[in-house]
């Protein structure tokens, strides 16, 4: 059994696969049926990363995996392959989900189109630093693309998804190991473009 559902992985994959498939080909029963199964999982996940932030006002678990699931049935044609892709796709969700909400509030907090009013110094240190951490780390994953795919898909997953190392590993296909030192370049990399 893996960590991903709560149905053994060879007949996992087989369902999910056959829902994903039947999904591409437009079957809204089989896309609800799919978000059904993995529903847990995407809490999970959402549960996951959203501790890494504390819950706030900004998003909670339940909000986050909704809006996933909606920016998926949305789309014009699900690309997704297997369980697999689904898991590393559903990280890359919640990261667009998370950003835009977080520009969202930045630009809300900026006035939003309001009349500029001055800023005291004092207010400036009780502005909470979230949003912006979330849409700097945004902006290097842009440019950790460039470098390495991989290591891209490894900190979204981990960062984002609030997956864990092995989760990764099963996710990509690649050892646990192979997951941790992608993780460990990743830091050293997104460090010196996020001083």
């Amino acid at each position: 059994m893996t960590d991903f559902g709560r149905i053994p992985a060879m007949q996992s994959a087989t369902t999910l696969t056959d829902l994903i498939r039947r999904a591409r080909e437009g079957d809204e029963q089989a896309l609800k049926a799919f978000f059904d199964v993995t529903y847990e999982d995407l809490r999970r996940m959402a549960r996951a990363r959203l501790l890494k932030t504390g819950r706030g006002p900004m998003l909670d678990t339940t909000s986050l995996v909704h809006e996933s699931y909606l920016r998926f049935a949305n789309a014009d044609q699900l690309q997704i392959t297997d369980r697999a892709h689904f898991f590393r796709y559903a990280a890359h969700v919640m990261r667009s989900v998370i950003v835009d909400l977080a520009r969202a509030r930045q630009t809300e907090r900026r006035g939003g189109g309001a009349a500029d009013l001055p800023l005291r110094t004092d207010m400036a240190n009780a502005v909470p630093g979230g949003e912006h951490e979330i849409v700097r780390v945004h902006e290097a994953l842009e440019e950790l693309r460039d470098y390495d795919e991989r290591m891209l898909h490894v900190v979204e997953m981990r960062y984002f998804g609030g997956m864990t190392d092995a989760e990764i590993a099963d996710a990509l296909g690649v050892t646990d190991r192979t997951v941790r030192r992608d993780w460990e370049k990743a830091r050293l990399i997104l460090a010196r473009v996020l001083m």
